[in-house]
């Protein structure tokens, strides 16, 4: 199965991408925007672990999470970030490699807004990735932050976005006898997109 021709190949991967996001939102059934996001400390063990894609951006793809938590300190310290996008319901995915960056706090902020009240109270009363006694514990963590903060509940400075700028994009879509079609995209130091259709 050919999804795109030689000529389509050369427009901007933002382009590409944002369409085929678009159609997965039609078609999948939940979270079409999960991905994969794959992290390394600093003895080359790699981890990875699904969180949502928020923002698709001219320069980048933005996600949200806890700076205290395992993946922050670990994109933090290398700099470095890489993620899959997966839909089974159109048998396509995408993988971005790149830099790593936090986000402004004002973005955050606008971000944090939108949330529901018991998703900003659950970015206060969670210490992502540290060890929890029992469900209980979270529970009172929970009940102490809507006590504090019965009202409006700010953005914890703990808290944020991750801009990941791309080197590189990788388009895979199911071919029959597993002969996909893929196809990468690599921004030069001059910020300019290549293309190049690569064997299944």
């Amino acid at each position: 199965m050919t999804v795109l021709s030689a000529d389509e190949l050369n427009t901007d991967p933002f382009l590409l991408f944002n369409q085929w996001f678009a159609e997965a939102q039609q078609s999948e059934i939940n979270d079409p925007d999960a991905i994969a996001l794959a992290s390394v400390d600093a003895d080359g063990m790699p981890s990875v672990r699904m969180v949502l894609l928020k923002e698709i951006l001219p320069e980048g793809f933005v996600f949200y999470t806890n700076y205290t938590s395992r993946k922050s300190g670990e994109l933090i310290a290398t700099g470095k970030a890489a993620f899959v996008i997966h839909w089974k319901s159109l048998r396509r995915q995408i993988r971005v490699t790149g830099a790593v960056e936090q986000v402004p706090d004002a973005q955050s902020d606008a971000y944090y807004q939108t949330r529901s009240r018991g998703s900003r109270i659950g970015a206060w009363a969670s210490q992502q990735s540290k060890p929890l006694r029992n469900r209980d514990e979270l529970a009172e963590a929970v009940r102490k932050i809507e006590e504090t903060y019965p009202d409006e509940v700010p953005r914890p400075t703990h808290w944020g976005g991750f801009l990941i700028r791309p080197a590189e994009i990788e388009f895979w879509a199911d071919g029959d006898f597993r002969l996909h079609d893929r196809f990468k995209y690599t921004k030069d130091t001059d910020g300019n997109w290549a293309s190049q259709r690569l064997y299944p």
